[in-house]
């Protein structure tokens, strides 16, 4: 797999600085503030739009390889060839080149969406194109409870985005002691686990060798894009929504909620998990 550009990639900036008023102590000062850039992410494949999204113009190669693959785009990362970043003033146009193979499946399965940060479900046209089928899951990993508090305790040194602009989504996938592995940020809690997920697929993993933290709430999108990767817990630190605990029920998905120093909850499948145990130092 390979990346180019008509640009330098590296020039793109992460974030903005701004001037803000703040009141504070009955007073008003001006404040210097970093907010996290947003901007919109055109998705082409050879040569077919497909898609904008809005996200943090960092890890695009990760963040298209990931959703390709989450999306049933492409069937492998073998299919995804290169991708080619081009700028303009409306935002960044990702043109994807995949192998003619995935491309026929591309065009037969093709849907219009327009994406934004807050919905995963935008442009569909039908209930059944909304709600995927959804994977079933092996049940090989286990764990010890004192891994979710682990990873939550490293999780401020991983997310240097959101320590300078308060305001990003981190996926992070941690091993089975707690050990954050890899972290991607955005301003879309989907992008950030496609950018994760893509990350992931390119470098090679095992995915009952560890589990997804996430700094969301645990929404429907984010389970099927965890089942698709074969990933059998989620733990987000807020809570799941009604679909999400359906779908991680038919998936045989372990999804836990409310992580917290000194607790968690449950909400489906606990055998993964195991209690009692004291975890080793």
């Amino acid at each position: 797999m390979k990346f180019k550009s008509e640009f330098d990639t590296a020039s793109l900036t992460t974030t903005q600085a701004v001037v803000a008023q703040r009141f504070q102590h009955g007073e008003w000062r001006e404040h210097s503030d970093q907010i996290a850039e947003e901007v919109p992410l055109a998705l082409i494949y050879n040569g077919v739009a497909h898609a904008v999204m809005l996200g943090t113009p960092a890890d695009l190669e990760d963040f298209a390889l990931g959703f390709s693959l989450t999306e049933g785009l492409i069937d492998d990362a073998k299919h995804f060839r290169a991708m080619e970043v081009l700028v303009s003033d409306l935002g960044l146009e990702l043109y994807i080149d995949i192998t003619p193979d995935a491309f026929q499946g591309f065009k037969a399965s093709r849907r219009q969406m327009a994406g934004r940060t807050g919905c995963g479900l935008c442009g569909q046209e039908t209930l059944q194109q909304a709600i995927r089928p959804i994977p079933k899951l092996s049940n090989t990993l286990k764990l010890d409870p004192q891994a979710f508090e682990r990873a939550l305790n490293q999780l401020p040194d991983w997310q240097t985005l959101h320590q300078t602009t308060g305001g990003v989504h981190a996926a992070a996938w941690v091993d089975v002691e707690g050990n954050i592995q890899a972290l991607r940020e955005d301003v879309g809690r989907h992008n950030a686990l496609d950018k994760l997920l893509g990350a992931l697929f390119k470098r090679g993993f095992s995915p009952d060798a560890g589990f997804l933290l996430l700094t969301s709430r645990a929404s429907h999108e984010l389970i099927y894009k965890a089942a698709f990767a074969g990933i059998e817990l989620i733990a987000a630190v807020s809570a799941p929504t009604s679909l999400a605990l359906r779908h991680a029920e038919e998936a045989g998905l372990t999804l836990v909620g409310w992580v917290r120093k000194g607790g968690f909850s449950v909400y489906t499948d606990n055998k993964r998990i195991n209690l009692g145990r004291p975890m080793q130092n």
